[in-house]
């Protein structure tokens, strides 16, 4: 049994008939899949969490079209490497073969330089290019590159999916086939694996192994008393990635500076991209804080700014303090829910037209048709403020944002209530 490769790897899927999820891309009529059986294939970046297929999908993307499969990884390839995969897509050219597909997985950790080395071999189509990114391209891609590449989002697995996984394994897998595996109850074996299908697999076959005879029953007391005690086991493949970030996230949220400053440190100790670190503190501060505390994106837009700047190891300094600052701050998630509100209000209600008032009438006829008629300008009335209709006619009086408990916006929450009376019933 040592001699095999990890579980993960002897489950990976050989056809799209075997891949789980993503019908969005690769079920039957789907975009991608239709570019496959065309064998019009684009280059194009795989933009995903971890553990839901990026990888596996472009291998069988490659073996479906018969093609040569050049894999690399950001995290230890450099321009050189890049360089000479492409002399060997270009040889291939020359001789007349079928040319190759080239996948870079954490496509988003390559520097400008190493990715201005694919453009030219992407533009003149010695390979195609497969990337595949846990970050949005349109941040961390070159636009030189990212406007030759068509971007696929690839989604969270669903537990049916990763059920289904765990279910296949047993049946199929020549080690796990042999034993009677009773999983009595699998909340803990998918919330420990967070939506990863690679993660869940390592981590079952971590619990199988654990036990010495044929017979194996999971509970969820189980899963948890075996996983918490060999937890480095089965973290060989950058998932300590992901949980790391989710904790200093969470202890900010949770404005516990302790917790925040620690994993923030083992973020750099173990050599993570300061930017990285950075945009989630941007994030956050929008996320958690915001007009609770509106500095707090200020001063996150600074600190990744002067990280820029400085580089490391200084850096360090300012993503403490920046990281201490948002821990401590007070905390609203009323802008979040506020967006989320109105873009679920848009996609109810359609496109309702803007109420004539609010048009803009830069023609005549505009005028004449009542464009603008009514409009009262706010500057023009004491106090700046005139009582005024800014919803569409289908949608008015409804209430979107929702001023958080804490003194910033409780003033906020007056200042509507003096303003708009009960239109505002907060």
């Amino acid at each position: 049994m040592n001699n095999l490769p990890p579980l993960a790897e002897r489950m990976r899927p050989a056809s799209l008939n075997d891949y789980v999820g993503q019908q969005h891309l690769v079920g039957k009529g789907a975009v991608l899949r239709k570019a496959i059986e065309s064998g019009s294939l684009p280059s194009m970046i795989f933009w995903g969490p971890p553990g839901v297929g990026k990888t596996t999908l472009a291998y069988i993307i490659s073996q479906s079209l018969y093609r040569p499969f050049f894999s690399l990884s950001a995290i230890n390839s450099g321009v050189k490497d890049v360089r000479e995969v492409i002399e060997k897509a270009a040889l291939l050219k020359e001789q007349g073969e079928i040319l190759p597909i080239l996948f870079i997985d954490e496509i988003h950790r390559f520097s400008k330089s190493q990715q201005d080395s694919l453009l030219g071999a992407v533009e003149r189509g010695i390979v195609t290019l497969i990337g595949a990114t846990t970050e949005n391209p349109s941040f961390e891609v070159i636009s030189a590159l990212l406007s030759r590449c068509q971007v696929y989002i690839l989604k969270p697995l669903e537990e049916s999916d990763l059920l289904s996984l765990l279910d296949k394994a047993m049946k199929e897998d020549e080690v796990l086939k042999r034993k009677k595996i009773n999983i009595k109850e699998h909340e803990a074996l998918l919330r420990l694996s967070g939506g990863d299908a690679r993660k869940l697999l390592n981590i079952f076959e971590l619990l199988v192994n654990a036990f010495a005879g044929k017979n194996i029953t999971l509970t969820n007391e189980v899963v948890l008393e075996h996983v918490q005690q060999n937890m480095a086991l089965y973290d060989k493949t950058g998932e300590q990635h992901y949980d790391i970030i989710s904790a200093f996230i969470k202890s900010m949220r949770g404005s516990d500076p302790n917790g925040a400053v620690y994993w923030l440190a083992r973020m750099i100790a173990g050599g993570e991209d300061p930017l990285f670190i950075c945009r989630r503190m941007l994030i956050l501060a929008s996320e958690d804080i915001g007009n609770a505390n509106p500095n707090a994106l200020l001063l996150a837009q600074s600190c990744f700014n002067a990280v820029q700047v400085i580089g490391m190891p200084e850096s360090q300094l300012i993503m403490s303090q920046t990281a201490i600052y948002l821990a401590t701050s007070a905390k609203s998630n009323s802008a979040t829910t506020a967006i989320g509100t109105a873009m679920a209000l848009v996609k109810q209600a359609g496109d309702l037209p803007v109420p004539l008032h609010l048009r803009n009438a830069p023609t005549k006829l505009m005028k004449n048709i009542g464009y603008g008629k009514d409009y009262k300008y706010a500057h023009s009335y004491e106090g700046n403020f005139t009582d005024l209709d800014f919803l569409p006619d289908a949608i008015k009086g409804t209430q979107i944002y929702q001023p958080g408990a804490n003194s910033k916006e409780n003033e906020v929450r007056e200042k509507m209530r003096k303003l708009w009376g009960n239109r505002y019933k907060y």
